[in-house]
């Protein structure tokens, strides 16, 4: 089966995806009772898709959904909320706030921003996450999130 037949995925076959269908797969995907499912919106991805966030760079959907499936794993309960999301022509952007909690620690919210770049076939062929990992980690470590973000404002601000 040719995975870029979105019929024979039993995704619905659209020239492009809609904001409104992007928006909704990711609710689907973060909001499943503290673990993320990946399998309804795996098919709209690319078998090419070209992947960067903060702490990785990738390409292929095997690598992706191996990326996926890590994040999964590590995770004890993590959720995403939709904060703006907008489309123009074939790029979409979603600023959102993810909420993570690793095995033996607190709860940390990360605050990001997703670019998706869309093809003519209704595949999402590049994905670059935006997110500053480490400040919204250690502002939950006590004494140390303070005084990283008073380094950070001194050193850069």
């Amino acid at each position: 089966m040719d995975k870029n037949n979105l019929e024979e995925l039993g995704v619905p076959n659209e020239k492009t995806i809609t904001l409104d269908i992007v928006k909704e797969l990711w609710s689907k995907t973060y909001n499943t009772e503290g673990k993320p499912d990946w399998s309804h919106i795996l098919p709209y991805y690319d078998n090419d898709i070209y992947f960067r966030d903060s702490v990785q760079e990738l390409r292929g959907i095997e690598e992706f959904t191996a990326m996926a499936g890590r994040l999964t794993k590590r995770s004890k309960d993590l959720s995403m909320k939709i904060v703006n999301a907008v489309q123009k022509d074939n790029i979409v952007f979603l600023e959102w706030e993810m909420t993570i909690k690793f095995r033996k620690n607190p709860s940390s919210v990360l605050y990001g921003t997703s670019r998706l770049t869309l093809s003519e076939n209704g595949k999402i062929t590049a994905q670059r996450d935006y997110y500053d990992l480490w400040g919204d980690i250690f502002d939950n470590i006590p004494r140390f999130g303070k005084a990283y973000r008073r380094f950070m404002k001194k050193r850069f601000g």
